[in-house]
């Protein structure tokens, strides 16, 4: 099967640069309406029978275009979540968004040990998207698409530890911007290959905001630095 999994749009703390992991979680700004609509357009190639949305408002809103142009309704699947940010929930200070993303660094670079503070560590959040990925591929035959829409450090994560073909070290260089995506092929028995990171909005570059303070779409120098602590 084929599996995108996109970011969802922009929010407002996507523009403030606050860690808004916990739900219900932000909706979306005008821009990030924007965004989701592009998409309609973006996948109309694509023979899309499944979409999948976390439980988050945000990857719900950003799905609603698409499954409405498509007909389908949007299945919420729990562990396509944000990677939760616990004690650093809403923080956007320099100290906070290091710590957050540097967890995320330290699991992307193997060390699934290591603890969101307040939180838990990488092997529970592998097991989880594992099993929401899962969930999306036994409805999903070989030849189909599905559409899950999920969270920029979730995202980078996951497919780091999970797509052949990639460097750790150099996922953590690349970026998921609001409603970029990465495409993958596969299943969760043989694997999944990476065939396309779009780091990007899909609808295209003109509805990146480039002025926002986004921190859990890239990954910082400091956090690459708080990771080899």
């Amino acid at each position: 099967m084929r599996l995108y999994l996109i970011r969802h749009g922009q929010t407002p703390a996507n523009v403030a640069g606050e860690l808004d992991t916990a739900p219900p979680g932000a909706a979306l700004t005008a821009l990030g309406q924007a965004q989701a609509e592009a998409l309609v357009d973006v996948l109309a190639e694509e023979q899309v029978t499944g979409v999948y949305a976390s439980p988050l408002r945000r990857t719900q809103l950003t799905a609603g275009p698409l499954a409405a142009a498509r007909g389908l309704d949007i299945r919420v699947q729990m562990g396509l979540a944000e990677v939760r940010a616990a004690d650093l929930e809403m923080r956007s200070d320099e100290d906070a968004v290091a710590a957050y993303l540097g967890c995320l660094a330290g699991w992307i670079l193997g060390d699934l040990d290591r603890e969101m503070p307040g939180g838990h560590d990488g092997h529970t959040f592998v097991e989880r998207y594992d099993a929401a990925v899962h969930a999306i591929a036994e409805r999903h035959p070989e030849g189909e698409t599905a559409v899950a829409f999920s969270h920029g450090a979730a995202i980078r994560t996951w497919t780091a530890l999970r797509a052949d073909g990639l460097d750790p070290a150099t996922v953590t260089e690349r970026r998921v911007m609001n409603t970029g995506a990465v495409v993958l092929d596969g299943d969760p028995a043989s694997g999944w290959h990476l065939v396309q990171w779009s780091g990007e909005p899909l609808g295209g570059a003109e509805l990146a905001d480039r002025s926002a303070h986004d921190v859990t779409g890239e990954t910082t120098e400091e956090a690459l630095a708080e990771a080899e602590h």
